[in-house]
């Protein structure tokens, strides 16, 4: 599929953009024919003929005139509400397509992403409403302009005609030609300058408290800088685009004067031919821009293709088995990794249901990776991980995400109170249930003593609660959501000793009956498991 192919419309939506073309069209016929009319009227009034000659073109001309308006009230009406239709298409399939690569095949920083979602996405409303319409509109508008001038002077009519052509296709081609380097560098930078302030916001307290917000800025800054360099260039390339347009129909104008004059022709004729040219500017306005915005557009398209068309980290079964019904584990002679190279090589793991297992290794080792894989986020290369004896291969992702949960260093707390965030794992439980998991995770007291309880707002990724807190109403999240095995996956690594141990401490006794496998460089600081621990190298 073409860059081009992600904006297609379905049948439904093509026949509103029809409409919105079929307006647009009779819009601009109607500004043509407004100054056509309106010049044979006046220079036919100048010799004061009987007034029921004139009726047929005042009647035109108010015709025209209100037929104008209405019919491109109806060509934006429909225009918009068929793009806005293709795009909330298309932004539903980036947004199902970026599920499946979450989180293991997504690379791109946060505000790389947030522009590729929304402003990329934004770029279907320029592909139809101010490129593919106003090209079409301005074709069929300005050849039926010079279909006329030809039946009233057909030597003028070619002049026009040469005009018409190269404002349709010479002055777009200048403005692409001189816009393509810096069209193609917008998208990019602005997706750098979007990461680049996504990052400075979420690090600003440690660029503020190590001194290098100089740094910071300057770095900000030349990237801003590149995005401005490049939409100068754009808006330098957008008005060489329209000073030749001008040129184009003073050409046109020109030539209906010039060569009408020595013409045996009517005043009236005369007049419609000189000035109905003038209405070409209107009608060709949009072509320049459409040429230049094409180039933007297939770039924003071209970078939603890479999340489209991006590999899938987990291949889902066409028909999944069914779940089992234990929850016990094995990892039998496991390979995976990123890229194609295998940071797990050969690893052997049995896992009891209700055990409490430690798996331990440097960074580097692996250690998130094999929580990606027990969760079904990364395809193993090699080996299997069997759950209650069926590979987790031959699960649906959803299936295996039932069964077992996740708890990383930095699970996410969202900037809204303590109740939505554990909300999030259960919708429909009570409150008595969200306080009974987070006493279970040691944080009961600390809510209930707040003014507001469970309604107190956490801040920007819990940054009212300290770390211990931010875990500890995360692990009572994972609690509600009743998985049967829970992966920790560093828990501990922004606490300092004696917070972690009496933490994990805390995570062990919560887990009840449930299967634990710690993932951590500081095993020393966890309760004794009941299996062996696992080193990886």
């Amino acid at each position: 599929m073409s860059a081009y192919g992600i904006a297609l419309p379905d049948r439904r939506l093509g026949w509103r953009l029809a409409l919105a073309l079929l307006a647009g069209v009779l819009a601009s016929a109607s500004s043509v024919a407004l100054l056509a009319t309106s010049a044979w009227l006046i220079t036919t009034a100048a010799a004061q003929p009987p007034v029921l000659i004139l009726m047929v073109a005042i009647v035109a001309v108010r015709a025209f005139g209100v037929g104008r308006g209405v019919f491109r009230y109806v060509e934006r009406l429909a225009g918009h509400d068929a793009a806005y239709g293709v795009l909330g298409e298309t932004r539903a399939r980036v947004t199902e397509r970026l599920e499946e690569l979450a989180p293991a095949g997504l690379s791109l920083r946060r505000g790389d992403l947030l522009t590729r979602l929304l402003m990329d996405v934004d770029a279907v409303l320029d592909l139809w409403l101010r490129v593919v319409l106003p090209v079409l509109v301005a074709t069929v508008t300005a050849t039926a302009t010079v279909g006329l001038l030809v039946v009233l002077l057909p030597t003028a009519g070619v002049v026009v005609a040469l005009a018409v052509l190269v404002a349709c296709m010479v002055v777009p081609w200048l403005t692409a030609t001189t816009a393509r380097r810096a069209e193609r560098t917008i998208a990019g930078a602005r997706g750098e300058v979007a990461a680049r302030a996504t990052e400075d916001l979420l690090t600003a307290a440690d660029v503020v408290a190590f001194n290098s917000v100089d740094d910071v800025l300057k770095e900000f800054a030349a990237a801003d800088a590149e995005l401005a360099a490049a939409e100068r260039r754009s808006a330098w390339s957008a008005g060489l685009g329209n000073a030749l347009l001008v040129v184009c129909v003073g050409v046109a104008t020109l030539a209906g004067l010039v060569l009408g004059s020595g013409a045996d022709l009517a005043g009236p004729a005369f007049a419609v031919l000189v000035l109905t040219p003038l209405a070409l500017a209107d009608v060709l306005g949009g072509v320049p821009l459409a040429a230049q915005l094409a180039i933007r557009v297939r770039g924003s398209l071209d970078r939603l293709q890479d999340v489209l068309r991006a590999p899938a980290p987990v291949t889902e079964p066409a028909e999944p088995d069914e779940l089992p019904g234990g929850w016990g584990l094995r990892v039998r002679g496991l390979r995976a990794g990123y890229d194609g190279a295998d940071v797990l090589r050969d690893v052997e793991i049995t896992i009891p249901e209700g055990s409490r297992v430690i798996v331990t290794g440097p960074s580097g080792s692996g250690k998130s990776t094999l929580a990606a894989v027990l969760l079904r986020f990364l395809e193993p290369s090699g080996g299997e991980v069997l759950l209650d004896g069926v590979a987790t291969t031959r699960l649906g992702g959803d299936q295996v995400r039932s069964v077992v949960g996740l708890l990383t260093q930095e699970s996410h707390v969202f900037d809204t109170s303590i109740r939505e965030n554990l909300l999030l794992a259960r919708p429909d439980a009570s409150d008595l249930r969200l306080c009974n998991a987070l006493y279970r995770a040691r944080l009961g007291e600390f809510v209930e003593g707040l003014p507001k309880g469970l309604d107190t707002m956490v801040g920007e990724h819990g940054a009212r609660l300290s770390g211990g807190e931010r875990q500890r109403l995360a692990f009572a999240r994972l609690l509600l959501a009743d998985h049967d095995v829970l992966v920790l996956d560093e828990p501990t690594e922004h606490l300092d000793e004696e917070t972690a141990r009496i933490l994990l401490k805390d995570l062990f006794a919560a887990a009840g009956r449930r299967t634990v496998v710690l993932l951590t460089h500081r095993p020393e600081l966890a309760p004794h498991p009941t299996q062996p621990v696992l080193r990886l190298t």
